[in-house]
């Protein structure tokens, strides 16, 4: 190592420790910082105590009226709370008749690890003993001198009950009532919801809203917490835009100025999906992860508000999806509106990446995917054929790229002849300049396997994003993965360690010796370069970083679904054999022969680039005579 070398190192280690040095809080700093985080702690209890007092006097409030029988709100507070299930042969919804609000939704298609129907909430699940961790409530607005009417503790009186309709009605006396009216369409996973009032206009604020808070535990339904917790956000879409979310990684909250069409809360396999019928406003949102252990991943709040009509001509139009995140499912979900000018997209909730990855996914992998599916053969024979499909498509690319490397290799000799040429450090600009010139000679490019290797990457890239978001792998297994969509456990122990947790994972474990064996067949198969001390010291570290790279690999996908670390095995065994294959079938002396031939047959033109080339470093040169003058002529005055 020179000393070059070891001044980049020490500048590189000093520039780190400033780093750290510069962004470490000073003892002030830090006791800003604590007096800061108490100040909001003590906000936040005087907060808590606020609303304690509140709730103590709405609660107050509410036990007067429920129990004064001369009030227009005596029906509405006293009564039995029921269940009411609607189902079809996709899913069941229960709803209460206390609230009139869904507490519980369930899949018939889908199985949750103990073989039971998937359960995507149920208001029974309670985060520290809180009753409102799973709440779907409504307030609606009541003229000043009644305040607003929260339907949480609102009996609702059972209208008519059928298999896949329900209407629940809100009774005051009079002939004044409000209807909630719950329709499970036949074969899908939309529930509809009308809001309509009914002689309520002197009870009603002329404002007409409906202000909606939405709570919900989300359920851990796959083996992987920290896998899951990947895919796990709150994700709503802009009315006539685009889809946003919030952290999966992190506590997140945001406050949406635009109105909103949908709001979703997903897992990596399934959503629960609040639709309006015109759209949201006053959107109010939070995600907060739950730690592991408690079988939850999130718990997701939305607070919002619909228009409501006091008249009662029009009803307030909701929808509910229960149901799979997958593509096609939530694309004929979304031909369901109630409003057809609102187009839902609700198959974005699914994220294939970015733009031109999405395309690669939506438009390439998907279809191709559900055609090997349709025809029932195992999914890990399924992820085989994609693969090898895949490798096929870009194997034109992969070749062009290989034999830009093979016609490097062959000019070898030419290159060791220009490094005995040229030994010294003072020399390498016209070493790279003979160099580029032998390259053009030839018709060689060092770039020339760039581009396909550019090309094949947003492929590989799409697969990344695909195949967890690949419904179809979950609970399916392969060899001795019990399911393609989670991690492979066949080593496991009962302590979580440092970096690798508590298994490991065989399919990662072949990905990343697979990744070692193609690096080192990759640098055998490397061009020659022009040598020099700092060359050769970079390329020590190129291949040093390149055999740490599948290390790295393996601890970063060890917690990664078997579908992906096979798929990955796949890729890279199908290239190491390409890369074996390409080597046997091209013999390189025959493309130095043909490389030779065209040098010959293009000797004129290159002639005269090399003429053009000879003039632009005798002007370089020109150049630095001018201005090694000047400065001789500076330097002369100056005494």
């Amino acid at each position: 190592m020179n000393k070059k070398t070891i001044l980049a190192y020490v500048l590189i280690g000093l520039v780190i420790i400033g780093f750290f040095k510069f962004n470490q809080k000073s003892p002030e700093d830090l006791q800003r910082e604590k007096a800061r985080q108490e100040r909001i702690a003590q906000k936040r209890q005087q907060d808590l105590l606020a609303e304690q007092e509140r709730e103590r006097y709405l609660q107050q409030q509410f036990e007067k009226i429920k129990n004064d029988s001369t009030s227009i709100f005596f029906n509405v507070y006293n009564g039995v709370e029921k269940p009411v299930t609607l189902s079809n042969d996709k899913v069941d919804i229960t709803i209460s008749t206390l609230g009139g609000r869904i507490t519980r939704a369930s899949l018939k298609e889908y199985k949750d690890q103990e073989g039971n129907d998937i359960v995507l909430f149920d208001s029974s699940d309670k985060l520290n003993n809180k009753p409102e961790n799973n709440r779907l409530d409504y307030t609606i607005a009541l003229s000043p001198e009644y305040g607003n009417l929260n339907t949480a503790k609102c009996y609702f009186k059972e209208q008519s009950i059928t298999a896949d309709e329900a209407v629940l009605r809100l009774d005051f006396n009079n002939d004044r009532y409000i209807d909630f009216t719950y329709k499970l369409r036949p074969g899908s996973y939309i529930t509809d919801l009308y809001i309509k009032a009914h002689n309520m206009e002197d009870l009603l604020s002329t404002t007409g809203t409906i202000d909606i808070r939405w709570n919900q535990l989300l359920r851990q339904q796959e083996p992987g917490y920290d896998f899951e917790q990947r895919f796990t956000n709150l994700t709503y879409k802009l009315y006539d835009d685009d889809t946003e979310n919030l952290s999966e990684m992190k506590d997140d909250k945001a406050e949406v100025a635009e109105d909103v069409s949908w709001i979703a809360y997903k897992n990596q396999f399934f959503s629960s999906i609040m639709i309006a019928g015109n759209s949201f406003s006053n959107t109010s949102i939070r995600s907060t992860s739950i730690p592991e252990g408690q079988k939850m991943l999130k718990e997701c709040t939305t607070s919002t508000t619909v228009e409501f009509d006091p008249s009662g001509v029009s009803a307030t139009e909701l929808q509910f999806y229960f149901g799979p995140n997958k593509f096609s499912t939530l694309k004929e979900a979304s031909d369901e509106a109630i409003n057809p000018e609102n187009d839902l997209e609700l198959e974005e909730l699914i994220y294939f990446g970015w733009p031109i990855v999405r395309w690669i996914n939506r438009y390439f992998i998907m279809y191709l995917f559900d055609i090997l599916s349709s025809t029932g053969l195992n999914m890990g024979i399924v992820l085989l054929l994609l693969t090898l499909i895949v490798k096929i498509c870009v194997y034109p690319f992969t070749k062009k790229s290989y034999v830009s490397s093979a016609k490097m290799r062959a000019l070898k000799p030419h290159i060791d002849a220009l490094n005995a040429k040229y030994p010294k450090q003072e020399d390498a600009l016209k070493k790279q300049q003979e160099t580029m010139a032998i390259y053009q000679k030839f018709g060689a490019s060092p770039m020339g396997g760039c581009l396909p290797m550019l090309i094949q990457m947003p492929i590989f890239i799409a697969l990344f994003n695909f195949v967890p978001n690949a419904i179809e792998l979950r609970q399916e297994s392969f060899l001795w993965a019990n399911d393609l969509s989670a991690f492979d456990a066949l080593i496991s122990w009962d302590k979580d360690l440092w970096l690798i947790g508590d298994h490991i994972s065989i399919f990662c474990l072949l990905f990343s010796v697979t990744q070692i064996i193609n690096t080192y067949y990759t640098s055998k198969l490397q061009a020659p370069t022009i040598n020099s001390p700092e060359m050769e010291q970079q390329q020590k570290m190129m291949r040093w970083m390149m055999y740490t790279m599948p290390v790295v690999f393996f601890f970063m996908f060890n917690e990664y679904s078997a579908g992906l670390n096979y798929y990955y095995f796949l890729s890279t065994l199908f290239s190491i054999i390409i890369a074996l294959y390409l080597r046997k079938s091209i013999d390189e002396n025959e493309l130095l022969k043909k490389m030779e031939a065209y040098a010959e047959k293009n000797k004129d033109s290159v002639a005269k680039q090399s003429n053009m080339m000879a003039r632009l470093e005798a002007l370089q040169e020109q150049q630095k005579k001018m201005i090694e003058e000047r400065e001789r002529m500076k330097n002369n005055r100056k005494k």
